[in-house]
């Protein structure tokens, strides 16, 4: 009888540790975005995407060459945390002159270019990744997430947030050492 009894309550222990793990990960105070990346220090993945603006050519792995800092950052129209770092990627481009590479990811390219349209296109080139493939190669973890790739086309930084002041002078120091 005790035996069967035990039975009964081990699902509820079960459900009591796990509980317990869940609300010690979350209060532990743990930031997840200070993981890091397994990309920075290497060189950049494959950068070959159908081109989001009508008459210029598809993206490619040259653009992460071109002997100057560039910034990708994958986004998505439908993507609030996206709409709150636009302002910031439009200073990066207008004021601080900063190349970027936008791809729009899981997007219909027809939205994402009314987006851009409606909001200022902080984007030097444009591209999409409908399927998603492209992500996987750059290890998305969702959108907005944005990479510093240097002169060399090594990444150099990796935010998978929005990127807000701190990460803007985490940049623009970079792109004014490797200018």
């Amino acid at each position: 009888m005790t035996s069967n009894r035990l039975l009964f309550l081990l699902p509820l222990a079960t459900l009591v540790v796990m509980a317990g793990f869940f609300g010690w990960s979350l209060l532990s105070g743990r930031d997840p975005a200070a993981i890091g990346s397994a990309m920075v220090g290497k060189p950049a993945p494959r950068l070959e995407a159908p081109s989001l603006r009508a008459g210029e050519p598809a993206l490619d792995t040259a653009l992460l060459k071109s002997g100057k800092p560039v910034l990708v950052n994958f986004f998505a129209s439908w993507c609030t945390p996206c709409l709150a770092e636009h302002p910031l990627l439009l200073r990066l481009k207008e004021r601080d002159g900063v190349a970027i590479v936008g791809v729009a990811w899981k997007n219909k390219p027809e939205e994402a270019r009314a987006s851009l349209a409606k909001l200022g296109d902080p984007f030097t080139r444009a591209g999409f990744d409908l399927d998603g493939k492209l992500a996987v190669d750059w290890g998305l973890s969702g959108v907005p997430e944005t990479y510093l790739i240097d002169a060399n086309g090594i990444v150099r930084l990796h935010f998978r947030a929005p990127i807000g002041p701190r990460e803007l002078s985490q940049i623009l120091a970079l792109v004014k050492a490797g200018s």
